[in-house]
């Protein structure tokens, strides 16, 4: 991630496991493209073993989803070095080191959160990765390098968490995010984002007057663009990173424009009547049920167009989405599509029982016919009327 070229504030779209794949990233370009993507992480020590050749289709990207980032996870610092300079051959703009993952099977490993507790171990990675990121391949100059942390371990400690950010900050990232919750809290908690503030001040405090600083992103419980910008107004940031909040709303970061652009000439014609903005409404609708947005709609004189035009807009998305995971996986596993079902089908009448007909699904056709069905059963409810 270059500190000089990206606007301010910056707008991430954050590394999740399982989600961030390759045919996601492809529709968040498509649709909503953020400044900066994240890949889903992969394990430096895999890359470094004979297993390599499983874990080099997760790192494949396309043009369009630049400037991109793999993030990577691991404890072994030769690894990270020999990762890195397979990373700048493969072409990636970064490198991002993992030093937040919660996971059991990540921290059994001495890697993600746990190194906030093994600062010796953190700096010799990121000497190792810089290092590696130095060394000539599919680029010219040095590849940045960045980490993803978070505000503590057990508990947040004013003092430990300067401790921990100037060990970062020491090795001179090209930019640290920090999710604003402990290890323990892992998403559960209220996100601290007072802390991001007290992290922007500790940055100042380190480089003083130097230009070139190490940038600070927050990233917990962002739910849109606007949310985002006040974020970092608040604290400070230089950039906010997004993740949950783009589940089954790949158009999150795209403008009203762009989204109007998408919908078909049926659903524009219905949604020119609504007093909504397609931007508000997508943000709405994406977080509450239809219940909740019926009541909604009577607060804000919104209507049934509405959820017609989103209903259309999500379901017509999520069936290309299924259908380019499948021609990029080849038939592997499926059901990490389905993690994907519910984020898109809901907020509209009969999501609930469409959910559960997809999650029965066994690939991209069936999917398809399932929809053509409700499509048609809608369409001759309406008929009647």
């Amino acid at each position: 991630m270059s500190r000089r070229n990206l606007d301010r504030p910056i707008l991430a779209l954050a590394p999740m496991a399982d989600v961030t794949d390759a045919a996601f990233r492809r529709i968040i370009a498509k649709y909503g493209k953020p400044d900066v993507m994240f890949t889903e992480f992969v394990s430096c020590d895999g890359l470094c073993s004979s297993g390599q050749k499983n874990i080099l289709p997760i790192l494949k990207f396309t043009k369009k989803e630049r400037p991109i980032v793999a993030q990577v996870f691991g404890a072994k610092p030769e690894n990270f070095y020999e990762s890195a300079k397979l990373i700048k051959k493969l072409g990636f703009d970064g490198i991002d080191i993992n030093m937040g993952c919660p996971d059991k099977k990540v921290i059994k490993q001495g890697a993600g959160a746990v190194l906030i507790n093994n600062p010796k171990l953190a700096q010799e990675i990121i000497r190792q990765t810089k290092k590696g990121a130095r060394l000539s391949g599919g680029q010219a100059g040095e590849m940045p390098v960045s980490i993803k942390t978070r505000i503590g371990y057990d508990k947040y400690d004013k003092k430990e968490f300067k401790k921990w950010l100037t060990v970062l900050l020491e090795c001179e990232p090209a930019a640290i995010t920090i999710h604003a919750r402990t290890k323990k809290e892992m998403s559960l908690a209220p996100p601290h984002w007072d802390i991001i503030a007290e992290a922007v001040k500790i940055r100042d405090e380190f480089f003083g007057d130097k230009k070139d600083k190490t940038l600070i992103l927050g990233n917990g419980d962002v739910q849109s663009v606007a949310d985002a910008e006040e974020k970092a107004r608040i604290s400070g940031a230089d950039g906010v990173m997004i993740g949950r909040a783009v589940f089954g709303n790949p158009w999150l970061f795209a403008s009203e424009k762009k989204i109007m652009s998408f919908a078909t000439p049926f659903a524009a014609r219905r949604r020119e009547k609504s007093k909504f903005s397609a931007e508000n409404y997508v943000s709405r609708a994406t977080l509450f049920s239809y219940e909740q947005s019926k009541l909604e709609n009577k607060k804000y004189s919104c209507g049934a167009n509405d959820i017609i035009f989103f209903r259309d807009l999500k379901l017509s998305v999520l069936l290309e989405h299924t259908k380019l995971f499948e021609k990029i996986n080849k038939g592997q596993n499926f059901d990490v599509m389905k993690k994907h079902f519910k984020s898109y089908v809901s907020g509209f009448p009969g999501a609930k029982e469409l959910r559960i007909k997809l999650m029965a699904c066994k690939n991209a056709k069936e999917v398809e016919l399932v929809l053509k069905n409700y499509h048609y059963l809608y369409v001759a409810i309406a008929s009647l009327r």
